[in-house]
Formats: C-alpha cells, structure tokens, sequence
C-alpha cells in the first residue's frame, strides 16, 4: 500500500487552528500567565482564524517570562496543571543573569518526543541505528528529549557525557555508531582531535551528524567543512530552544532549508522593527525576506509559549510544495543568527552564519574569534584565526580570508592570526563573537 501524500497547507492550517483552539480552552481555565492576556485580547476557544489569532494576541517576550519567575519562584505561573503532575525540569543556558527554568508533565514532553521523531524521520534514522550524543547531559532540554526519543524509536543510545573528545572518538568507533549527534563546532572539534591523535574515521561508520545548538548546519562551507572530517558522513541541520522543545529539521532534498515541524507549531516570521509601535499583528514579512521567527506551541500545554519572539533572525521561503513533497513553513539558510547578535558595520547587516560561511570556506582555518568595536558611533569588527598546525603560509591565508570578507560583506575586516591552541574549543554552543 502506498504512503499518504504529506498533507497540504490547508490541512496544516485546519489542524493548527484545531490544536490553538484547544490550547487556549485549556489555558483559559488554569494558566495564571495567560487568563488576563488572553481575555484582554479577546481572544477564547472560539477564536475564528490564526490570522484573527496572530492580529489580536500580542507576542510573549524573554523578559516577561524571566520576571514571572523572579516575582514567583522557582518557576513562574506560565503552568496550566497542578504542580504534582509535573516530572520534567529543563533550563535555559544563562544568556541572562537568571537562566529561565521549564517544567514538563508526562503528556508535554512525550510531544516533545513525537517532535524529535519527525526529526530523525527525516534524517534517514532507523531501530537499526547506534547514535552517540556528544553531550554533557545537563539541564538543557535538547539533550535529554533527543536521547530519550531514540530510545523510543528502538535505536542503540550511546551516552557521551563525562567524556574527553578522545574516549568519544574511541566509543564511537568501538560501539560501531552510525549516527553523531552534537554542535557543529564540536563536529568539527572532534575531526580536529581525530586527525591530531591519527585517529582515521574512514574506520568508522558514522553517515549522518545531526547538528544543533547554533547556526552552522544550514551554512554550506560549515557543512562541508565537518563531512571533510568525517568521511562517508552527511550533516543534518535541526534547531529548538529549551523553552519551546524541538522546532524544525533539515529538508531531506535541499540542504539549507530548514521546515518548522507542523502543525506541532504555528510559526511566523515578521519584521522586528514592527513591534515597536505594534505589539500584536507585526505582519509576516514576504517570502524571501528576513525577520524574527515568532512559535507557538501548539502541543505543550503544560507550560505553553503563545506568540513568542524567539529572537532568531530567519529568511522565509516560499510558501509552496517543497520538492521532498512537504508544504511546511521553511527557512531559507536555516537559522541565520540571533536578532541581537547581528550587527550593523557601515550600514551592512552582518550575521555570525555569514562570517562562518567565509571562515568555514578556507582551509586552513583550525579555530577563530570575532572581535566587535563600538565607539564613537561607529562599528568595526576584527578577526582572530589560529591557523591549522600544517598551514604552509599563515600571513597568506589571513590575507586571503581578509579578501573573503571584504568580497562577502564590501566592508574590510582586518585579520590576525594568533598562536595555535589560544581560542577556546566548545561542547556546547560556540561564543566566538566578543564585544568591546
């Protein structure tokens, strides 16, 4: 028997406004969070359309939640059920001075389980696979609902906590892994390590890296860069948050494009510049150009987000039928960096995925930093590379990355080069970007 088509988007919009109604009846009886908003807003179970959704509910911001937690500790009143049915405690990293702590019932994160099964759907995963987690295993969210879905799905889960890169390349080509999850920065790091201590992967049977944590997956010379360290192997591009759970995958027929998991989330990506003078409606920006992705969600309602800026900067695609057969909201480049990580240098809007698309691009390049300027009303960004050991011509390649730049962006960056083993190495997400 043939497999159904993938749905239509007027299917996903039917079925999104069916799971929003019931998500807002819910809140409506018990979240503390979001009874007044919802109310003011006018906004009930009987809420027409998304787009009467979308023009009368205004956004949920970081700094709302994180003085929800502050006024009621430990964690807030963005909980819809009785505190005995939670089982499940998640936290932001500390971009802020107080990370925001999350909680989950059973029923929530068993959705954030389906989610990470569409996500290794695509990605080619089967019962058959072994997949090593390069993970620390702490409190954040992605580690845990990632491992805990393969279990799921019948795959051999090979932790990788408490670990030095070393013992990881050994367990992973001792227990024959097939699948490496991790940040592309650590992908890239743990080829590094493999080549240093002559350790050949073509030994190995890794064929799929699925990345998170930052952007990179989605930027080709970044994904070209780690399946060079990693013979046989193909990188899959996924991002989430903690505070919203697993949100998008990698199209299996386009790399750099990444779909929104529907109907799991309504998603919208609108011009953050809008909601200075317009905290609801903000339009959705057309396809093509670059906003701020807004996620609700749809499925946990435990501790439901509605309308939240995730404040990722993503570029819209078309609204069409994907070649890999899907009608799901996609992005274009994946996520292109955070909405306060971009920085505007002599009128061009510069995102750390398109520095790294120009890092990643030379050979040569074991490790850099970004250092951002600001002074007397002006902007200027300087690069610090530590070459590869085996890098012939080091004055070269800092002159020849000085070109990239200047061709990818028309603004000169100098480049530096420093000594080798200087930059730190991360396991988690990669802080390259330094401001003075």
């Amino acid at each position: 028997m043939n497999a159904q088509p993938p749905p239509d988007r007027q299917t996903i919009r039917a079925a999104q406004l069916d799971r929003l109604r019931a998500l807002i009846g819910a809140l409506t009886e018990s979240n503390r969070f979001y009874c007044q908003t919802l109310a003011a807003a006018k906004v009930d179970r009987n809420i027409a359309s998304l787009d009467q959704f979308t023009a009368r509910m205004p956004v949920t911001t970081k700094p709302q939640l994180i003085d929800d937690q502050r006024t009621h500790p430990p964690y807030g009143t963005n909980l819809t059920f009785d505190f005995d049915q939670y089982s499940r405690l998640s936290q932001t990293s500390a971009t802020t001075d107080v990370p925001m702590r999350w909680i989950d019932t059973p029923q929530s994160w068993s959705w954030m389980l389906d989610n990470w099964a569409q996500v290794y759907e695509a990605c080619g995963v089967t019962p058959s696979d072994r997949i090593f987690f390069a993970f620390s295993f702490g409190p954040f969210l992605g580690f845990w609902t990632a491992f805990e879905s393969a279990a799921r799905l019948g795959c051999l889960c090979i932790p990788g906590g408490g670990m030095t890169s070393v013992a990881r390349l050994a367990a992973i080509l001792d227990n024959r892994a097939t699948v490496l999850c991790c940040t592309p920065t650590y992908a890239i790091h743990l080829g590094q390590v493999a080549a240093k201590e002559n350790i050949d992967l073509r030994g190995g049977e890794v064929r799929s890296i699925i990345v998170a944590g930052e952007p990179g997956g989605s930027v080709g010379a970044t994904r070209s860069t780690i399946e060079g360290f990693w013979p046989g192997a193909r990188v899959y591009d996924h991002h989430g948050m903690t505070e919203v759970g697993p949100v998008s995958y990698q199209c299996p027929k386009r790399p750099g494009i990444l779909h929104i998991i529907e109907p799991a989330y309504l998603g919208e990506v609108v011009d953050p510049d809008s909601f200075a003078s317009n905290p609801v409606g903000s339009g959705t920006v057309a396809p093509g150009e670059t906003g701020e992705l807004i996620l609700t969600t749809l499925g946990r309602t435990a501790c439901p987000l509605l309308r939240y800026r995730t404040g990722d900067s993503v570029r819209l695609g078309a609204d069409e039928r994907c070649a890999c057969g899907r009608s799901l909201t996609n992005l274009e480049g994946g996520i292109l960096g955070r909405a306060d990580d971009m920085v505007l240098v002599r009128g061009v809007n510069v995102f750390p995925s398109g520095v790294d698309q120009v890092m990643r691009r030379r050979r040569g390049v074991a490790e850099y930093r970004v250092e951002v300027h600001r002074g007397d009303g002006l902007t200027e960004l300087k690069v610090q590379v530590e070459a590869e050991p085996e890098e012939p011509d080091i004055p070269a390649l800092c002159r020849r990355l000085e070109r990239d730049l200047r061709d990818a962006f028309q603004i000169r960056v100098p480049v530096t080069a420093i000594d080798p083993d200087s930059l730190p190495r991360f396991e988690m997400k990669a802080r390259r970007w330094v401001f003075r």
